[in-house]
């Protein structure tokens, strides 16, 4: 038996350690240790309620805006204004988080995951008339590429017209991600921590011209999408077909549905589904957080979020998790992208079955393909296409110049919940408001799902499920391991934080 320990995991956001066991270069154990403290929760106890959605959205630098969502909408329902929401507040939400997600998965594709499937090594072999290849293969030549090419030896299958490629979209996805976080910017003040989603809607008040540099953007990124990045991860996806075999974990997706429409519906709708593709309606009571293989006080296992405590045990036997284990229905579940496309595939969502039986059709593929690293891939590709598609009808159904906000106030008692899709699955927040000041909040974010550790029963996390059983072709180069991480877009950030107000230590943990 061998000892597989990748501590940092790169390309990622956050600080994730996965360690494995593996017999005939088969992977028969598996571990996910986040190894930083998020203490937001605590920190946000005593404060004004009105703060949260500022305070939230600094648990991550990248999913800024649906913390600021999920706050918002747990604010809302607190106060009882839930219902209150002007129309324009509504649809400018729907804007501002549909423009961070496609920010996030641009990102994510481009420059988080390419680097596993393109060999960054070839463009030095480069001898043609692209500037921007021209321009990287002096870069390789002054040998200033080597963050990109260090270590990155084995198993490349692209060809070289379609790696070249690759590496050009690269670079052009820097100046698509820019875009969309411009978008993002117009209606929401800046980017990271927008300052215009708060209880009651939004600050903004739409007007033309801001509508207009909006949908210019937009329509700029619809197109790299439907003509560069769909199109990327099909090549990807025909040259490493095997991939669709590997990493498909639990089997369980679970999703809360996104951007509220007029009617009291979703964009997208809630729910669960299995690899037999047979949908079920969300039940929230059903989900319950475990700690015993995590860094929190026994006492504190089996909650739901409603009562949930957050009380670091940093020393505590058997853990090796910052992470808690949240469970549905007493079941490891995987949220992301997959699971937002086939939860609406399974309940029938026209649009959504004509996406993914297109692109299943050109690879030859069934629909159980999807539960996999590369389905993974494809469905945040799909889903990017279905969200930038539908903002231009969102963005006609704002009245220019009229309000995005109503006024609330803080209640003396009470209990909120907000429940969204961020970029990278389901996210909730819940809040208790005693004397006008929080007394508790708790956030499940979908690292906390996809990336947990063993629960109470001792059954393995979705990704930790992903890795077991996976075959290896080089123990010594175990890049099966790298490709299934990073189809789950992890985000430690989100899952675990540490924050102190002089910046001093808490405590050292030793991880051997």
């Amino acid at each position: 038996m061998t000892k597989i320990v990748i501590e940092p995991v790169t390309r990622i956001e956050g600080h994730l350690r996965i360690e494995v066991i593996t017999e005939n270069n088969e992977i028969k154990e598996a571990r996910s240790s986040g190894t930083l403290f998020r203490g937001l929760e605590i920190i946000l106890q005593g404060r004004d309620p009105g703060d949260a959605p500022i305070y939230t959205q600094r648990i991550c630098g990248l999913c800024t805006t649906s913390h600021s969502m999920a706050s918002a909408l747990t604010l809302d329902s607190a106060f009882g204004i839930a219902d209150e929401i002007p129309d324009n507040g509504r649809i400018l939400r729907n804007l501002i988080l549909g423009a961070a997600h496609i920010a996030d998965h641009i990102l994510h594709f481009y420059h988080l995951a390419t680097l596993d499937y393109v060999d960054m090594t070839r463009i030095a072999n480069y001898d043609g008339s692209d500037s921007t290849l021209n321009s990287i293969k002096r870069l390789a030549e002054a040998d200033e590429l080597r963050l990109f090419t260090a270590g990155h030896e084995g198993d490349y299958r692209l060809s070289d017209k379609a790696n070249m490629e690759l590496v050009a979209h690269y670079i052009r996805a820097l100046e698509m991600r820019r875009k969309a976080q411009e978008m993002l910017s117009i209606f929401g003040g800046k980017m990271p921590h927008n300052m215009a989603i708060v209880p009651g809607g939004v600050t903004t008040t739409p007007s033309t011209d801001k509508m207009l540099s909006f949908l210019w953007r937009l329509n700029e990124l619809r197109d790299f999408i439907n003509n560069v990045y769909i199109p990327d991860i099909l090549t990807i996806a025909e040259a490493y077909s095997d991939y669709f075999e590997i990493g498909a974990g639990c089997g369980n997706l679970l999703s809360y549905g996104n951007f509220e429409l007029d009617d009291e519906r979703r964009f997208l709708n809630s729910g669960t589904v299995s690899t037999k593709l047979k949908p079920s309606p969300l039940d929230i009571d059903k989900i319950w957080e475990q700690v015993k293989y995590s860094w929190y006080a026994s006492s504190t296992t089996g909650r739901h979020p409603r009562q949930a405590e957050t009380k670091p045990e940093p020393n505590k036997k058997g853990a090796y998790s910052w992470i808690k284990a949240p469970r549905y229905d007493g079941k490891a579940y995987e949220a992301g992208p997959l699971a937002r496309i086939m939860v609406n595939y399974a309940n029938g969502n026209q649009v959504v079955k004509n996406l993914v039986d297109s692109a299943l059709a050109q690879l030859k593929l069934s629909p159980k393909a999807m539960f996999s690293v590369l389905g993974r891939h494809i469905a945040r590709a799909l889903y990017t296409k279905l969200i930038a598609d539908a903002m231009p009808v969102w963005l006609l159904q704002l009245r220019p110049e009229e309000p995005a906000y109503i006024k609330s106030t803080v209640p003396e008692q009470a209990t909120g919940m907000g429940l969204i899709e961020a970029a990278r699955g389901a996210l909730g927040h819940w809040i208790e408001i005693k004397d006008h000041k929080i007394a508790n909040y708790q956030c499940i974010t979908p690292s906390t799902w996809n990336l947990s550790p063993k629960d109470d029963r001792g059954q393995p996390g979705p990704m930790e499920q992903a890795l077991i059983g996976t075959k290896m072709k080089d123990e010594n180069t175990p890049l099966e391991i790298g490709r299934i991480i990073r189809s789950f877009d992890p985000c430690l950030a989100c899952a675990v934080h540490l924050v102190t107000p002089k910046g001093g230590n808490i405590d050292t943990l030793h991880i051997t």
